[in-house]
């Protein structure tokens, strides 16, 4: 029961932890990505100011008898010396195009003779060398086209570098690297500890019910076994010729060890519930316990007209379970394969083996279940319309499930009525 509890808290964090890293990822990456956006207006409108600082200086107007752009008074393409320091450093280059988009005049970077000229930003990356090195710098352009009077004199462009938002992102994706995670720990902490919270009241009424089940299983035999040896006296000192006594303490008999066999399986139930801890679990030789298992069925099968195959691997198969748990399991199937197998039919147990599983098959030409039936044969109690005449109590599919559960397995079925049921137990080998 505490494995039990401590894997449904543990689901319970970890789905915590999954929607809510979910959503400190998802609000990241909007923090994040808000942030580049908001940093690149800021850069484009501080690029568009210095171009419009350097576009004011432009000048149009008649030169020795001819109409011509004077750039003179233009910061860094001109002479004028306003605002020249801090824009040689802000600046990567600067370009001036007659408005037929040929170069006229340019700082620091001569651009590629087919270059294509077009208005508004663009983002490039160039390659710089320095100490017989070279590094790429991504820069922000931008191709003004400047007009007088609704006359286009050419196209101013400057390009600026990157570095100021390129760093900033930089720290902020350093510390999104270093937030996130950290978040995410905080999280699954919170989702461990609220989890434990939520789970304390159930824990502590299952554990209430496993009490009342066991205790009240436990009281439940000493009567039980009473009454059966009082039964058996009575039915040994009676004398031949009281038959209706005799059979009425046969039913109580029957009765009784029916109230019994139901008292020990929902007393298993109780006990074995969730995985097994790995101090309980044994080493074994899976072919030869299977095989000894099947020796003692031989006579029962026999006695029933059916013929009892196997079918084992010649290699040994070891794989650690709790013997006497896998015992019942088996049992519990083989038992019900025998039950529901006409007299002359015949009962296969396989044993397959791959690199991770084993599969232990119960195959049979018997009855077989109806297809809706299928989805309820593990539920305890449940039996199909068509098996109800049948001795049962509808438990035995219930514990061998329980049991294959404990192992970390599962169990599966295959069946079509008239022509058989094939149960298979699939367990892990580490």
């Amino acid at each position: 029961m505490s494995n039990l509890f401590h894997r449904s808290r543990r689901n319970l964090a970890r789905w915590f932890t999954l929607s809510m890293g979910s959503i400190l990822i998802v609000f990241a990456s909007i923090v994040y990505f808000g942030v580049v956006s908001d940093r690149q207006r800021a850069f484009d409108r501080e690029l568009y100011s210095k171009s419009r600082v350097m576009a004011s200086g432009i000048r149009y107007g008649l030169r020795q008898g001819k109409w011509q752009v004077q750039l003179d008074d233009v910061p860094l393409l001109g002479n004028n010396t306003l605002f020249i320091e801090r824009l040689e450093s802000e600046i990567a280059y600067a370009r001036w195009y007659s408005p037929e988009k040929k170069l006229l005049r340019f700082i620091k970077e001569k651009p590629a003779s087919n270059l294509k000229i077009s208005s508004g930003f663009e983002t490039l990356q160039i390659v710089v060398s320095e100490n017989k090195t070279q590094s790429p710098i991504w820069l922000r352009q931008i191709t003004l086209p400047v007009l007088q009077d609704g006359v286009l004199l050419g196209y101013l462009q400057i390009a600026s570098p990157l570095t100021p938002v390129q760093e900033t992102l930089t720290q902020l994706r350093l510390l999104l690297a270093v937030g996130v995670p950290l978040g995410i720990f905080a999280i699954a902490l919170t989702g461990w500890f609220l989890g434990g919270l939520a789970m304390q009241p159930i824990h502590e009424s299952y554990e209430r019910l496993d009490r009342f089940t066991a205790y009240a299983s436990h009281e439940l035999r000493n009567p039980l076994a009473k009454v059966l040896s009082q039964a058996q006296l009575g039915l040994m000192s009676l004398r031949e010729t009281d038959s209706e006594v005799r059979s009425r303490l046969h039913i109580i008999i029957k009765t009784t060890k029916a109230i019994s066999h139901l008292v020990n399986d929902l007393l298993f139930l109780a006990r074995h519930k969730g995985e097994l801890e790995r101090r309980f679990l044994k080493q074994i030789n899976l072919v030869e316990f299977l095989e000894n298992l099947i020796q003692e069925q031989v006579l029962y099968c026999e006695y029933q007209e059916i013929t009892l195959t196997t079918e084992f691997p010649k290699k040994t198969v070891n794989i650690s379970v709790e013997p006497d748990l896998l015992r019942q399991a088996v049992l519990n199937l083989l038992n019900n394969a025998i039950k529901y197998t006409p007299p002359g039919g015949t009962v296969k147990i396989r044993l397959l083996s791959s690199l991770h599983t084993v599969n232990i098959q119960v195959e049979d030409n018997g009855t077989g279940i109806p297809a809706q039936d299928l989805p309820h044969i593990f539920e305890q109690f449940y039996r199909s319309d068509a098996h109800r005449s049948q001795s049962g109590l509808g438990l035995g599919l219930a514990i061998a499930q329980q049991i294959a559960q404990a192992h970390r397995g599962r169990i599966t079925v295959n069946s079509i009525v008239g022509r058989g049921s094939c149960f298979q137990i699939e367990l892990p080998l580490k």
